[in-house]
């Protein structure tokens, strides 16, 4: 087991593909997660308008903008949809302000505000006030709002802890799909017919040669793993100092563990059994693109919004939501055990389909 692991891991460190997706995964990585390194507190208002992004749906706690209350959001909302019913002039502004306030405190449902004030005065330009109620999820705070926001987040865990989650969602996107690219070549040569025949008369057992092999790409997955995260603390290492944030290795660490070795070892697992079904690789590669489009679909939630929310034995973990709001889906943590269970099935497996194939 030992010899095929080694003999694995040496062969994708040979191989020019392996450092040359290292580097585009990296270069990729940067400029997704380079906004991320501008978290800093704010000294005046002029640096909070300075800092308004060019497409309001990027804004985050760099641009100056906050999480919003629930009465911030219907606050906003309204007042958004109070400008566009009078900016005709049609309609009286006091009066439409008065029916406003009275419909958003009947305490209704939002769904049921927007269909009351849409049958009173229609969809003005076609948004409704439930579009804006979702679209003020996040405002632009004053400096005072920006930095209390701040303090409370990272005085509960340190900028690595969030930006250690915005790495494991985009780290997790880039290193699976070249997980399913670079590990089509680890049953590439095994599975050519006279390869395939020999390697059965071999006295080496049939657990020792499929956990071989897939230690050895997983261990291959993992150097770039290694690599990624060891680039990526050490830039928000550079990023916290400049910006006096505090920094924290084992805080960082826990999302990359947590969020992406274990899809890294369903990924690898996926591709032993499939290599030992149809005797090929190759078929691997558009079943596991497959899998990785299923596992970063969104989806109809609890409150009636589409967004993500995970899916069972989903091999992407996503973390929605601004920079200082990052949550894992539900169930993330049971999805993740799942996926070890499962991994450890398909390599047995494979184990006994290898053992019990016969070569005619």
């Amino acid at each position: 087991m030992k010899a095929v692991m080694k003999r694995e891991v040496k062969n994708y460190l040979k191989n020019p593909l392996f450092w040359v997706g290292i580097v585009v995964v990296i270069f990729g990585l940067f400029q997704i997660l380079s906004p991320y390194l501008e978290v800093k507190y704010f000294r005046t208002e002029q640096e909070v308008k300075a800092a308004k992004p060019e497409n309001i749906d990027d804004a985050d706690i760099m641009n100056g903008y906050v999480k919003s209350t629930e009465e911030e959001r219907m606050d906003l909302a309204k007042n958004k949809l109070l400008s566009m019913i009078v900016k005709d002039g049609s309609a009286d502004k006091k009066e439409v302000q008065r029916t406003l306030d009275e419909i958003c405190s009947s305490g209704k449902s939002v769904d049921e505000i927007s269909d009351a004030i849409g049958e009173l005065y229609g969809y003005p330009e076609g948004y409704s006030l439930h579009y804006y109620y979702m679209k003020y999820e996040y405002h632009l705070g004053t400096v005072e709002e920006i930095n209390a926001s701040l303090k409370a987040k990272l005085s509960a865990h340190s900028y690595s802890w969030y930006f250690g989650r915005k790495f494991a969602d985009f780290g997790g996107v880039y290193l699976a799909f070249f997980s399913a690219v670079l590990l089509a070549f680890l049953f590439i040569r095994d599975t050519r017919r006279d390869t395939y025949e020999l390697l059965h008369t071999k006295p080496i057992t049939a657990g020792a040669y499929i956990f071989g092999k897939a230690a050895g790409g997983f261990l291959s997955v993992g150097i770039v793993w290694m690599i990624l995260v060891i680039v990526f603390f050490f830039i928000s290492l550079a990023a916290g100092i400049r910006n006096d944030l505090p920094v924290s290795l084992i805080e960082f660490l826990i999302p990359a563990v947590c969020y992406m070795l274990p899809n890294l070892l369903m990924i690898t697992s996926v591709y032993v059994i499939i290599a030992l079904i149809f005797k090929n690789p190759l078929p691997g590669v558009p079943l596991l693109f497959l899998y990785l489009f299923y596992s970063n679909m969104g989806s109809i939630g609890p409150d009636g919004e589409f967004g993500y929310y995970g899916r069972p034995l989903a091999i992407l973990v996503r973390f929605p939501g601004g920079f200082l709001d990052t949550a894992p889906p539900p169930m993330t943590i049971w999805n993740q055990i799942f996926l070890l269970v499962a991994s450890a099935v398909f390599l047995f497996g494979a184990a006994a389909i290898w053992k019990r194939r016969r070569v005619y």
